[in-house]
């Protein structure tokens, strides 16, 4: 049965509208943005089969086009439509985290760096430059790759504090294998970088790794 067809208070874009977004099943939110079906299934229905195919709503999500677009109903029109949906979440999440007041709450800091990492199938490694109040003067993306101490130099990250006449920082990177445990190369990396900026009185206050499963908190494990 076509949707058009369905009584209008279960319709997913009326109860949007009656509701707001958050009644709406992952199948419904997914039928809206699809916004026509196949022959043989209505939006509602191919939303379904797709979630059903790709296993979650998140594996969907984060589909290349390659991938995507092998799927009934997916086309690269579809997926640049999803793809820029998806980066203007993250941007308006980053910019809305960016103009908080301070970066001293670490569930905000955590949640800021998950907007920035989470999505990379590369490593990255990312530092807040702080003022004294612990608010946010830049986020700079400095080293990408693999994350080892031959890669990652002290020196930049001093420069680039003192560039933003930065009192403290927070070091982050993303463990694109889904591991949160830091490796003692991560440990060597960050006493390195902690001892550098020392020597100018610029604080590190943490370094934060990012995963799927989650993040990690150098300093609330103590090891900062």
């Amino acid at each position: 049965m076509k949707i058009m067809e369905w009584p209008q208070d279960e319709r997913p874009r009326e109860r949007l509208l009656r509701q707001g977004p958050q009644s709406l099943s992952d199948a419904e939110l997914l039928a809206i943005f699809l916004r026509t079906g196949t022959q043989g299934l209505n939006a509602v229905d191919l939303a379904r089969h797709l979630l059903g195919e790709f296993g979650s709503l998140r594996a969907l999500l984060e589909a290349d086009l390659k991938n995507f677009t092998s799927h009934l109903g997916l086309g690269s029109a579809k997926y640049c439509q999803l793809q820029a949906c998806l980066e203007l979440s993250r941007r308006y999440l980053q910019e809305s985290l960016r103009h908080s007041q301070s970066f001293s709450n670490p569930n905000d800091v955590k949640l800021y760096l998950k907007s920035l990492l989470s999505h990379h199938k590369r490593e990255q490694f990312v530092v807040l430059f702080l003022n004294n109040q612990h608010q946010l003067l830049a986020s700079e993306t400095l080293f990408q790759g693999t994350i080892n101490s031959s890669e990652v130099h002290p020196r930049v990250i001093v420069e680039k504090a003192l560039t933003y006449h930065s009192a403290a920082v927070i070091l982050a990177h993303n463990h694109p294998s889904g591991s949160l445990e830091p490796s003692p190369s991560d440990r060597h990396i960050t006493d390195k970088i902690q001892e550098a900026l020392g020597l100018l009185d610029i604080r590190t206050l943490d370094h934060i790794i990012v995963a799927q499963g989650g993040s990690y908190s150098f300093a609330e494990h103590g090891l900062l």
